[in-house]
Formats: structure tokens, sequence, C-alpha cells
């Protein structure tokens, strides 16, 4: 019996702003989206081009308030062979929250306040 990754899921409060920011932040962009009849949910899969790995963002109707993410003790990690227009694109945003320049890598926030880390291709 053999895994693969699918998808990683977010919730997200602002679902246009988050898909704003997945596409300029990382260039990720919409494969398909499943809205709930009673419009209590919307579910939007992302997807880089290149990798059948997709992040899954799901929007709630329900939700009034910003998502509590605990203690942030789990991120996404993105690699880029463009590592340093990554950090200028990054730090013009204003969404890089930590960097480790020792490891050589950083961490930028989505509008939710997830982690997402930036790696090079090494």
């Amino acid at each position: 019996m053999k895994f693969t990754i699918d998808h990683f899921n977010i919730n997200v409060l602002d679902l246009e702003k988050s898909l704003a920011f997945y596409d300029k932040a990382l260039g990720l962009k919409e494969i398909r989206r499943t809205k709930a009849e009673d419009g209590s949910y919307i579910i939007v899969f992302l997807g880089d081009g290149s990798t059948l790995n997709k992040i899954e963002l799901t929007w709630l109707k329900a939700m009034d308030r910003p998502y509590n993410l605990g203690d942030e003790e789990f991120h996404i990690a993105f690699k880029t062979s463009d590592f340093d227009g990554a950090y200028t694109l990054h730090k013009k945003m204003g969404c890089i929250c930590y960097e480790n320049k020792d490891m050589g890598i950083y961490f930028i926030n989505d509008p939710d306040g997830y982690w997402l880390e930036i790696v090079p291709v090494r």
C-alpha cells in the first residue's frame, strides 16, 4: 500500500483576499471550486502548475471571526529557484514574519496568519 500527498487544507476568513495573496505571493492558481448548494461553504483547490500537490482553501459562511491558530506549530514549505527574487517580492508585500539567515530560509504570513516557509532549491 502506497500513499502520496494530495492536498493540505487551510480555512480562510476572506476567500478572495486569500486567493489574491496565494496568486501574488506564490503563483498558485485555482484548479477547481466547489460551492455548497445552501451557500454554507466554498472550497477552492490551488495548484502550482508543475506538481500534483494542492492547497485547499475552505471558506465557511458561519465563521465570523479570525481563526485561532494556536501555537502555530505547523507550516507548509515552498521551494523556489529564485530565492532572492521571492525574498524581494515578499519584503515588498510586507508578509515576511520570520527569517533564519543561518539556515537560508524565511517564513511569510498569509492573510489568516498561517506560516508558509520559503526555501531555496538546493
